[in-house]
């Protein structure tokens, strides 16, 4: 097994961005509150095209026809998660891929025991921080709420297993991303500081995740292609942007500007 991941290639994330502007995928949000209309003008600058539908027999009904899911339990209440549980059992039996984005797992017992169910319900990818995939693999982690206490690298081995078990792509964020299948790995540079000093930016990447694990072909590089462009856009803003106020105008224009040049580290100045 390859603990040693290679850098990921800007121009295989290029080639995938390519692929969702052209099928504009629609992916169903079952998000936190906190970030449901970032996360939209996230999705919609990049090409995707995201809806929230949280009812749990509308919930089921829309995932059948949505390309992709995404379930974020950040903001997790018991209607949520019987509205979660109804739309991954539909987007199951249509055959749509469906994105785990497990908030503050390891930190409040319910959402963790929630969450460990839900792995067993076959997502097609699982988006955390280092303190949060450890802890869904089972490992101590020495996360705070949201904040992760751990630094990716040492998540990956978790990530890895992880994938194994569930047979999910598995993304690990964090000053690096790193991005694995269980045996195969990618380490995605880039990003900012500054992206974890805004609401969002994490959970609308597990929303980017969900629009490219909906594109045909190899789903470990989809993934990995979401991740590098999510850092891209936040390394573009941050060269121009005066602070977390600034940053997020800058982080959707980039979005929607993207070239691939940028993705090959070309005009990142």
């Amino acid at each position: 097994m390859n603990t040693r991941p290679s850098v990921f290639s800007g121009a295989t994330a290029a080639a995938s961005l390519q692929q969702l502007r052209a099928s504009a995928p629609l992916v169903h949000c079952l998000t936190n509150d906190v970030v449901q209309s970032f996360t939209a003008n996230v999705l919609l600058a990049l090409g995707a095209s995201p809806a929230m539908v949280i009812d749990p027999a509308e919930a089921a009904q829309f995932s059948a026809v949505a390309d992709a899911l995404l379930i974020n339990v950040g903001t997790l209440t018991r209607s949520h998660a019987d509205a979660m549980l109804a739309a991954i059992h539909a987007a199951n039996q249509a055959g749509k891929p469906w994105v785990l984005d497990p908030v503050a797992v390891g930190g409040l017992s319910w959402r963790t025991e929630f969450c460990l169910e839900l792995i067993k319900l076959t997502p097609a990818a699982i988006r955390g921080n280092a303190s949060e995939i450890r802890a869904l693999s089972g490992l101590s982690a020495s996360g705070r709420g949201v904040d992760s206490g751990d630094d990716s690298l040492s998540a990956l081995l978790a990530a890895q297993q992880l994938a194994r078990e569930t047979s999910a792509i598995v993304a690990v964020t964090g000053e690096t991303d790193y991005v694995t299948e269980g045996e195969r790995s990618w380490s995605v540079p880039g990003g900012h500081p500054m992206m974890t000093r805004i609401v969002g930016t994490g959970c609308s990447l597990s929303a980017v995740v969900a629009a490219f694990a909906a594109l045909p072909g190899e789903r470990l590089d989809h993934v990995a292609a979401a991740c590098r462009v999510m850092s891209c856009a936040g390394e573009r803003a941050c060269n121009v942007a005066k602070g977390p106020g600034s940053f997020t105008p800058e982080f959707l224009d980039n979005l929607y500007l993207m070239r691939d040049e940028w993705l090959n580290g070309e005009n990142i100045g």
